[in-house]
This record gives C-alpha cells, structure tokens and sequence, in this order.
C-alpha cells in the first residue's frame, strides 16, 4: 500500500493538487485554506460580522418552545416556523447592529464585571448566595453554554447601557402633562334625544321577492360547511383513577406519609411595604438601622408601610397558610424563624420587609374523617403513574387497528360519538385545532385510519376516527328565510332610524325645534365624565367626540345609532379636568410622557443604526 501511495504522489493528479495548494497559499495565506474548511455557514452577516448558522438554529427552536410555553395547548403544529425564523433573524441583526454600536463607543464589560453580575442575580442563588450548580443547571436549561451565556450578558449589558441611557433622556413638559389630565378628566352637559325602534316600523316593509334576491346574491353565506360525524376515545387521569383499586394499608401508609402535610401550618407575619423607586434603597437602610437600634417594627410599620389597612395594625397581615400570598413573598415568610425579620422582598406591590410574628398548627385529623379525601388521592396519584404506559399502550393499539372497539376493549375505555364537526371544530374536546386538524388530515377523513393519539390537556388524550363525512350544501331558501328576513328588518329600520335623525339634526342645526312627538322628550346630563355608567357607551362616545360649542352657539349636535335605537346628542357644554400639579397623578403623567418620548427616540436611533448598516443576507 505504501508503494501504491508512493508511486501515485508521483503522478499528475497528485502534482495538479499540490501545485493549486502552492498557488492558494502564495496568494491568499494559510489561514483561507484553512478557514475555507473549518468556517461555519452563516445567516447573515452585519458591517463584515456573521451570525451563524448554529447560533441561528439554536435561538429559532429556544424562541419555538418559548411560544409553545405560552399556549394554553401547546401544539407544535400552530407554530409558524417561517415567521419564527424571520423574527429570530431580525432580532440578530438587530443586536448585532446594537453591540457594534456599543463598541465604537467604548462601552465594555471585563470578566470580572460579569461575575459580579451573575453572583447577584437571584434566579442563580440559593439561601441567598451564588449557587454554581444552580447558575449551571438553569444555562444549559436555556440551551446554552456557560462561555454563550456569559457572552450574551456582555452583549445585553451594554446595548441596555445605551438604550436606558436614550429612553431616559426623554422629556415632557408640564403644559403636555396638564393639557393630557385636562381631556382625561374632562368632564361634559349634554342632552340626549331617544327615538325608539317602534317610532319608525311603519316604514319597514321586506316582502319576499326582497328576501329571494338578497338570498340569490348572498347564496355563498347560505351553504352548511363542511362536517363529519366522529367516534373518539378519551383517556384521562381521571377516568384511569376511577379503576384503581386502593386497599386499607396503602391507607393508612399514605395516611402516615400526608400527616405532616395534613397538620396545616399557619405564619402570622407582619411587613412594612414601601414603594419600588430611586428612594427605596436609602428607606430600606434607614428602617434596617432603627430596627437594629431597638425600635418596634409595628411603629416602623405605622410610619413607613404604604399598606394602609395593615399600618394602622402595625403591619400584621394575621395568619394564612400557603397559597395566599404572592410566592416571592411567601417563599420568605415560610423560611424565618419566629420574631426574625426577612430581606428586602421584591413583589408586583412593592418591597416588603416581612416579620415573622408566630406559627401554629393545626392536629392532623382522624382517618376516619378525610378517608373519602385521602383514597381519591392515592388513586388519583396511582393513575398518574399508570397514564404514561397507558397512553403508550393506546398510541399501539389504535395505529394498528381498523376501528376504536378493538383498543377500547382492550383497555376497559368506552367509545363515544359527537356530530357536526366542521373544519372549524366542534364541542369539546373538539374544540382542540390539533385534534380538528387530524381528524381533517387526508389519511383520516379519506384513508379510513384513525387520528394519532393527540394530547388536548393535561393528563386527558383523545384518538378519534371518522364516521361519515358530509360535503358543504347549498342550504335550501325555506331552511333561511326567518333569518334572512330578520336581518333585513333590522336592517331597514337602522337605516329609517338613522334618516329620522339625521332629519332632527338638521332642524336643530337650522335653530329649529325638531318634531319630537315620536322620541318622547330630551334626557338631561350634567358634569358626565367619560366612563359615566348611567348612559349608553356609544352615546357617551358621540358626546365626548363632538366639538365643544363656539362662543355664541348654544349647542353642537351629533346622532349615533344603536340595536336600541337612534340618538341625538346636543353637548350643551364642556369642562376641563382638574389638575393638581403638585399631585402624584401629575407626577405619574409626567413621567409616562416622558419614557413614552424616550421609547420614541430610541426606536428612532436603532432605525438610524439599521439604515445605515451593510447587511448581506445568502
């Protein structure tokens, strides 16, 4: 073999390959030869930088579980994986072009920055230190390594430098804030006029050459979908928990096994609530130092605590269980000891400081009493265990079978019926699209087979098989006449409804009373706010949408019609909305312009960045 290698270097082939060898390398250097077969393929590539095809890939099917995550039936089926793709694209070469930016700026952040970011993130710790198996265990959760995620926080650290630095530079005035809260708290006197469905039936008439026409040129509206008639199969935890056989010393074991659970623990805490701002920090040390100086956390509470209803108790909150307060909350209560005072504790509400006032227990109840509770239990826990090798079992037997009988006999379940099953779904659990869908696919409606056992919830999958199947129809004009013939009624008389007011208005518009002998007389509002819940929301839109009246006009005039009926609007006056410029609502104002205007400019900014960015996209 080593002569054969031998004699072949020696041959032409061998020497044409060296001799491009030596022209690459003359020309372009080792490293393209090389890179030439190490490179990896890239998505994109911004100002010269590729995002590759591995990063790529891996941020699609993150961003694919994370939309999964957020369905109530998640369904691999519902996800459009091409506009997945194009926005996990766009948000690289978005953030490519932001850490570029980033670093024309000199912003960076060295490798002892981001240790001291990590250690104090709380997801990471445990008892209130860095965990490293925790910060490990949840990265590779997420789908990356340790060197990616460390990476990554560098990129967001600094592009969250400039955007914070952006959105916080935005301002708004005082007069945009006080001309805001004036239309906000607008207030307004007005008039309505109310002209009755019946004060214009005899001006609608349908006979039914009207219907007959409107059913020939609207015949597409006319037509029953699509339907199947469906045999289906459920298997829950429920229906498995029903069959399960619990005896008297399983009982008793799982009795001795729930006690200490069943021996409810109750915490009676008290806290101190202020609010998450600037301040926080500096109130959180000052109520810390007088704490440590001796002083009673329930007068702390009276001073400091914004939770009015527990302050004036000195912050007791009296006793719960678990499950009532919010977790971050709860997770500190249940972790101090009697008397001990927690950490700051970050909620939606604000930042507490929770005080552990007393525990108390209560005495684990006879078996006797919970024996009904406790056996559904085990059974319902023997079930869970039991439903993956059943749904296993079923998967088989229904894939293998010409029909449902044979895998309902098999497995003790019973085989029901449901009809009218449009392409749209149908009753429950047909209401599930990824069951729809399958009971709709080619091999199912057309091949005769059964649906693939399909999860529809937690614990509960349905297979189902097709029964008959019904083509859309054209619905005869008899079957529709009734609603055909409503629907023109209403329409008419909207229309009637709407001539007779339009005719009020301009008798109004034209200084003169309207004829009002079919509308009854005006209803009188005064000093009505938008939300005003004793008038209709569309009369109160129409009101609140008309120009204020101009000085020498006593009026301005509007008309809205509803199911109810027509409606003149005269808006006699309107009032401006208090403002206290020294109040908190101001303030509040104030501030949402101004994030509003820096949201505005940073947007602005990234657009500018992107515009003149050079992106190749293959």
């Amino acid at each position: 073999m080593l002569q054969d290698i031998r004699e072949n270097a020696q041959g032409t082939i061998a020497k044409i390959i060296i001799g491009v060898l030596i022209v690459s390398l003359s020309i372009w250097g080792m490293d393209a030869i090389i890179g030439g077969f190490s490179s990896e393929p890239e998505v994109a590539t911004v100002n010269g930088q590729d995002i590759t095809e591995r990063e790529f890939l891996r941020l699609v099917q993150i961003e694919s579980q994370r939309r999964l995550s957020r369905m109530e039936s998640p369904d691999p089926s519902m996800l459009n994986e091409d506009q997945i793709r194009k926005d996990v694209l766009d948000s690289l070469i978005q953030e490519a072009i932001l850490t570029q930016d980033a670093a024309a700026q000199g912003l960076a952040l060295s490798d002892a920055d981001i240790d001291a970011l990590i250690v104090q993130m709380p997801q990471f710790q445990v008892d209130g230190a860095f965990n490293r198996d925790r910060f490990v265990a949840t990265v590779r959760n997420m789908g990356m390594g340790v060197a990616e995620f460390r990476e990554a926080m560098r990129r967001q650290y600094v592009i969250n430098q400039i955007r914070a630095g952006i959105a916080q530079s935005g301002l708004a005035t005082a007069e945009n804030a006080r001309q805001l809260l004036q239309i906000q708290n607008q207030t307004r006197d007005f008039r309505v006029l109310a002209i009755p469905a019946d004060a214009v039936a005899d001006q609608v008439a349908v006979t039914d050459e009207d219907i007959e026409a409107y059913y020939q040129q609207n015949a597409a509206s006319f037509q029953q979908p699509e339907q199947v008639d469906a045999a289906y199969i459920t298997l829950s935890v429920g229906t498995l928990a029903e069959r399960m056989t619990v005896t008297d010393e399983e009982l008793e074991a799982y009795y001795q096994q729930r006690s200490e659970a069943l021996a409810r623990e109750e915490r009676r805490a008290a806290h101190i609530l202020i609010e998450d701002n600037d301040e926080a920090e500096q109130t959180l040390a000052t109520i810390r130092s007088r704490l440590d100086a001796g002083e009673s956390f329930a007068d702390l509470a009276r001073e400091y605590s914004i939770d009015t209803a527990s302050a004036r108790d000195g912050g007791d909150l009296g006793y719960a269980g678990r499950g009532v307060y919010d977790p971050a909350f709860e997770e500190a209560l249940f972790a101090l000891k009697q008397g001990e005072v927690s950490k700051p504790v970050k909620t939606s509400y604000g930042i507490h400081l929770i005080k552990l006032e007393d525990i108390r227990r209560s005495e684990v109840p006879p078996l006797d009493e919970i024996r009904d509770q406790l056996k559904q239990e085990l059974a319902r826990d023997k079930a869970k265990e039991a439903f993956a090798k059943v749904r296993a079992q079923l998967a088989d037997a229904a894939y293998a079978a010409d029909d449902l009988a044979g895998p309902a006999e098999e497995l003790g379940l019973e085989v029901r019926e449901v009809e009218g099953i449009t392409r749209d779904g149908g009753p429950a659990p047909f209401d599930h699209p990824g069951l729809v869908r399958q009971l709709f696919s080619d091999d199912v409606l057309n091949g005769g087979y059964n649906t693939e056992l399909i999860d529809v919830g937690d614990d509960q999958a349905i297979v189902a098989r097709v029964l008959d199947h019904r083509d859309a129809q054209q619905l005869a004009l008899e079957a529709v006449r009734g609603d055909i013939r409503a629907h023109l009624e209403a329409e008419a008389t909207r229309d009637a409804l709407k001539q007779r007011a339009e005719a009020m208005l301009a008798q109004l518009e034209q200084g003169q009373a309207p004829e009002t002998a079919d509308a009854g007389s005006w209803q009188v509002y005064q000093g009505l706010s938008r939300n005003a819940p004793e008038v209709s929301p569309a009369v109160v839109r129409t009101a609140f949408s008309l120009p204020r009246p101009a000085e020498g006009e006593s009026a301005t005039y509007g008309q809205v019609v509803t199911a109810d009926g027509a409606f003149v609007v005269a808006l006699d006056a309107v009032h401006d909305g208090e403002v206290d410029e020294d109040g908190t609502e101001f303030r509040q104002v104030r501030q949402f312009l101004a994030s509003l205007e820096g949201q505005r400019e940073y947007t602005a900014y990234q657009q500018y960045l992107r515009a003149g960015a050079e992106i190749e996209r293959p």
